[in-house]
């Protein structure tokens, strides 16, 4: 049986947090009436109350909450800079509802609600930002946090908001300079300090970022300008263990001696025979890492009258980052598996096996560039008449290449010795290995059998291969929109319609260099074995991983293998980059809507509100390859089939149309109550990535085949474009007390029905092969039939603790919690559910479904502050329990993501009039991130990535 303790032990800490918020406001309570009239009294004699730094940003994001006619969670800020993050995802995970995934330590792609990224959709100024992950997610480690003024996500739809979040819609903003109102010209200069960077041999772990901007308004206050730049040179470093992202059912009633495991086969499903789960190998990584961004925001505003308002704004941001990654592989994790020993979920508790070991080495780099803006134009003929035009265009570029070696053991050494394991008249090079992971833990302690010395580079040095991969994703975003809106008297305040029309790219390409002839002596393999050894990079190399005990291995310098093998350090891309991998995918939109604003009595009750419906038409267009055959004519009346060596495209487009009603009502039960409803439709798309038309076409074994389809064993998609958007039917209720400026208590209930989850599915594909039209089946992915839902609660509780004598009353806390519950359905692409449309039925798969990606059931954001005088103190701690991701493309196996928590701190001192000395510490306690596949608890990956700490300085004119 496993034992969670850890998640046990983090879940109840993550429930105690949740009730200190309404406590705490039990507690503010019975002062509010006081606190409002304290404030009255000082503004009836005049003292002007000045608020700042985290007040007055809690403050500013409460007040727009109150204002909005959807249900909405903020982070807002008058000045530029102020919002409280070192970047905009970890200031969005301190919204109510929001959470992060973590790469690299830091927040990245958003899930609202406990529900993933996919359901979800971030607009920047109101418009789609692309990305390079191939998902419809924004990367927000390439915006700066003090770039950006505010931030809101809707947690219901209303028909003028861009479609795209089932979750909501997470909206990033930028400043405009005439509504700024002011000069300001302001700079910012922190120094990194990362003490696993610091664990790096040669390195510091010291890094820097510096923000310059600048608004202005000239020509008296018609026109304005507004600009940012900032440098990042940060490094983030990483230690790592991982399995294969592909998992093998074995079976645990064969046991192979010297070979794989035997598969536990589909058509043996209903055998219910006893199996384990495995990957295909294990590796130990140890990455150092640089990375430099460089990020421009810049706007123009320009009001020559009151009737025209014309806004330009541009963001563009280039990322790059260098990893230099030393793994040790265990690289045949399925062979001669004995005294194997599972539990009740197919996890392997202990094995012994024997395999080839490797140190491998790769260089990998990564440039992302984005450039985004868009120019809008608003007139207003009349008083009640206003008419807006805006086209915007978004584009992002990410590059990848990772050039990597690897050396193999050997029955000998580089020398010519024999090995402990090798005997002479046999080849073996496979090292002895036991793998145990004990329960409630998350990492496995594999254990080298002691005679083999892991530091000793004599013992890798065979089997060289050297391989060179480039990726390149680039995502475009076109888009135009007319927005009309007329002001009215009476019981309708407001009537809007408008149009919108966009068109998305997607084009991908992934190709691999690695057709390197070379064939050097064992004198040759040895003297570039001495030549090009580095020592170990790292100390205390996964120490904090309790259990693993490989903590150091011998590890070669890439660039000098590169040289001495290949002949060259980059050997730059093959002639042919095609491959069956790449996609290309166009998607048009074309959407309108028509929305009404009301605002009247019900009886003594204030409510207003808006009702609307907006209609979504989409088209895609997906282009692929496949491999080019030819028809062998054997003689005898068989055939067989033969690649050619070209490609063949296959072009498979979709379309549906969708409409999506909304309504929100709010009630103003008393001045400083509000009670919202809303009910709307929603939908989802896929994924660009997922929608890719290739097909892998894989042979039979044998060469005599009486017909085409007899000599196709089967055909995988890399993608599916029949797949439709994910929709869903929506409640909300919400209450919401605002006992003065700085408090706030609110619960929301929400539900959704989501039409279908995602399935396995082997559809008929028809193929022209060598002239003659062929049926195959190809195995894909769908939307599901089947009915799911989801119903959550949503708490938030803020308040500044004000009745306390001085100096404590400068204290106050915001708790938000977020519970969900849902019934949706993920299958694994080889062991899970698989549906046959032929004939309409479903075979079950042998390990259970996984939820909706990104699902967690809970979320927790806890902060407390100290903000009074020159002093600003804030503490934040995340809890997310544990959820579902996929790989980014589909059609892949399950991967779950264990619990986090982590703790950041930050601080401010003002010094003197504009200039105030910061601090900001992430990740205190060193939180890892554990992955499992393809049940929860088989670990896949932990990850090690330490604290961060910032020190710096900001003035302002």
């Amino acid at each position: 049986m496993i034992s969670y303790d850890q998640d046990r032990v983090r879940a109840l800490r993550a429930a105690l947090l949740a009730g200190v918020g309404p406590a705490l406001l039990l507690v503010a309570g019975p002062v509010a009436a006081q606190d409002v009239a304290a404030e009255q009294g000082s503004e009836a004699e005049g003292d002007a109350i000045v608020v700042s730094g985290i007040r007055a940003t809690i403050q500013d994001s409460i007040n727009v909450k109150r204002q909005e006619t959807a249900i909405v969670d903020a982070l807002s800020a008058d000045d530029i800079g102020d919002i409280p993050a070192i970047s905009v995802g970890q200031a969005i995970q301190t919204i109510t509802g929001a959470t992060t995934h973590r790469e690299k330590g830091d927040a990245s792609e958003i899930a609202l609600r406990g529900l993933g990224p996919f359901l979800s959709n971030s607009t920047f100024n109101g418009r789609d930002a692309s990305n390079g992950s191939g998902d419809r997610s924004v990367n927000f480690n390439q915006f700066p946090s003090e770039l950006v003024n505010n931030i809101k996500i809707y947690k219901t739809q209303q028909a003028d908001l861009v479609e795209g979040g089932v979750a909501g819609t997470i909206e990033i903003g930028t400043l405009r300079p005439l509504d700024f109102g002011k000069r300001r010209l302001q700079g910012e200069l922190k120094a990194q300090y990362n003490p696993y960077g610091d664990r790096i041999v040669g390195e510091g772990g010291i890094g820097w970022r510096g923000t310059l901007s600048y608004v202005d308004q000239f020509a008296n206050d018609t026109i304005g300008i507004a600009i940012g730049v900032q440098r990042n040179d940060t490094n983030n470093p990483e230690e790592t263990m991982a399995g294969s992202s592909t998992w093998t059912a074995c079976r645990a009633d064969i046991v192979v001696a010297n070979g794989n495991c035997t598969e536990y086969a589909r058509d043996q499903y209903d055998q219910d025979l006893p199996f384990y789960l495995v990957p295909n190998s294990y590796i130990f990584r140890q990455i150092s890492e640089k990375d430099k961004r460089d990020a421009i925001f810049g706007a123009i505003q320009w009001r020559p009258s009151d009737q025209f308002n014309v806004n330009l704004d541009v963001q563009y941001s280039d990322r790059r980052f260098v990893e230099n990654r030393n793994d040790l592989t265990i690289s045949e994790a399925r062979r001669s598996l004995a005294n194997v020993e599972y539990d009740e979920n197919h996890i392997i508790r202990y094995a012994e096996g024997q395999s080839a070991l490797e140190s491998n080495g790769t260089i990998q780099s990564r440039s992302e560039e984005y450039l985004g803006g868009g120019l809008s134009v608003e007139w207003q003929p009349s008083e009640r008449l206003t008419l807006t035009v805006d086209g915007s265009y978004s584009r992002t570029i990410r590059k990848d290449v990772a050039r990597n070696f690897r050396l193999r053991t050997d029955q000998r050494d580089v020398n010519g010795a024999l090995n402990f394991f090798a005997g002479p008249n046999n080849n073996n090079i496979r090292v002895p290995y036991t793998y145990e992971l004990a329960p409630g833990s998350f990492v496995p302690t594999i254990t080298i059998d002691p005679r083999f010395d892991l530091n000793n580079h004599d013992l890798f040095w065979d089997d060289a291969r050297f391989r060179r991969d480039e990726s390149r994703r680039e995502n475009e975003i076109v888009a135009a929109r007319f927005d009309a809106s007329y002001e009215m008297d009476g019981f309708l305040s407001r009537v809007s319609a408008g149009a919108r029309w966009s068109e998305l790219s997607y084009e991908d390409y992934s190709a691999r260099n690695g057709d390197f002839n070379f064939n050097p002596s064992l004198a040759e393999d040895n003297r570039i074995n001495n030549l090009c050894r580095q020592s170990f990079p790292q100390t205390g190399f996964l120490t904090a991983a309790k259990g693993n005990i490989i903590n150091s291995w011998a590890t070669f310098d890439t660039n000098c293998l590169f040289r001495e093998y290949v002949g060259v350090e980059d050997p730059g891309l093959p002639d042919d980059i095609r491959s069956i991998g790449s996609r290309n995918v166009t998607e048009r939109t074309l959407a309108g809507y028509v929305m009404a604003e009301y605002d009247a009595d019900l009886g003594d009750m204030p409510v207003r509100g808006n009702v609307g419906v907006r209609v979504v038409n989409t088209r895609v267009t997906s282009v692929g390859l496949r491999s080019d055959l030819i028809v062998i004519d054997n003689g005898d009346g068989t055939i067989r089939l033969d690649t050619t060596g070209d490609f063949d495209a296959v072009t498979i487009k979709s379309r549906n149309t969708r409409i999506l009603p909304s309504v929100n009502a709010i009630f103003e039960a008393a001045p400083d109550v509000l009670v919202r409803l809303a009910g709307y439709r929603a939908m989802s798309r896929p994924a660009p990535s997922a929608l890719g038309a290739g097909r892998d076409i894989l042979l039979e074994s044998g060469n005599s085949h009486t017909t085409i389809e007899d000599a196709i064993r089967n055909i995988t998609a890399t993608g599916s474009p029949r797949l439709k958007p994910l929709m869903s039917w929506n409640a909300d209720a919400a209450v919401e007390w605002y006992p003065n400026k700085d408090s706030l208590l609110s619960a929301t209930l929400y539900y959704k029905q989501f039409n279908g989850g995602f399935q396995p599915v082997v559809f008929n594909e028809e193929f022209t092969i060598d002239g003659q039209a062929v049926t195959i089946p190809v195995s894909q992915t769908r939307n599901s039939p089947d009915k799911s839902r989801i119903y959550g609660l949503e708490l938030t509780a803020a308040t500044r603790f004000s009745f306390l004598p001085k100096p404590l009353d400068g204290l106050g806390a915001k708790v938000s919690y977020n519970y969900a519950d849902s019934n949706f359905e993920n299958h694994d692409i080889r062991l899970g559910d698989e549906y046959h449309p032929e004939t309409d039925s479903v075979s079950p798969g042998i390990i259970p479904a996984a939820g909706l990606s990104g699902y967690s059931k809970h979320v927790l954001s806890a902060q407390a502050y100290y903000d009074i005088g020159p002093v600003s103190l804030q503490a934040i701690y995340n809890y997310r329990s544990k959820y579902y991701q996929d790989f980014v493309g589909g059609n892949s196996q399950l991967r779950f993501v264990g619990p986090s928590e982590t703790v950041d701190f930050r601080a401010s001192l003002n010094l003197m009039k504009g200039v105030s000395l910061r601090f900001e510490a992430l990740n205190i306690f060193n939180e890892p991130k554990s992955t499992y596949m393809p049940v929860y608890g088989s670990t896949r990956q932990y990850h090690y990535y330490g604290s961060k700490y910032f020190i710096g300085i900001r003035a302002r004119i």
